[in-house]
């Protein structure tokens, strides 16, 4: 059974930075695809960044996010740096025994439970 736990998440002002992880059993890396997606209030879902060999990212956070995996710790981390008020919203994490990145949330099993990120302007 996969599970995935998400954390790091909190309040930080415009221009800081906060370390997202996501901590997954169940799952080999070598043959997932893990994704984060966020999810704004009032808003759809969107992809932000994936990994799966290659390394993806939104337009809107290029430059500024940077997406990893620590094989040993089973463990997948968004760093995000320059933090926008239009950056706050839940994000989650997500896996795909495909192994071919999306940002499309129906291509991903199995998901996390979510963690708040709060950019204060």
């Amino acid at each position: 059974e996969v599970q995935l736990v998400e954390s790091g998440g909190g309040l930080v002002q415009a221009g800081g930075s906060l370390r997202l992880s996501c901590a997954a059993s169940g799952v080999t890396f070598d043959d997932y695809a893990i994704g984060w997606f966020r999810q704004a209030p009032g808003k759809e879902r969107e992809g932000v960044s994936c990994i799966s060999g290659r390394i993806y990212y939104v337009d809107s956070v290029k430059g500024r996010f940077t997406i990893s995996s620590d094989n040993a710790k089973n463990t997948v981390y968004l760093q995000m740096n320059s933090l926008k008020p239009e950056d706050t919203a839940v994000y989650y994490c997500a896996a795909d025994p495909g192994g071919l990145c999306s940002f499309r949330g129906i291509d991903f099993e199995s998901w996390g439970q979510g963690t708040q990120v709060t950019v204060s302007s």
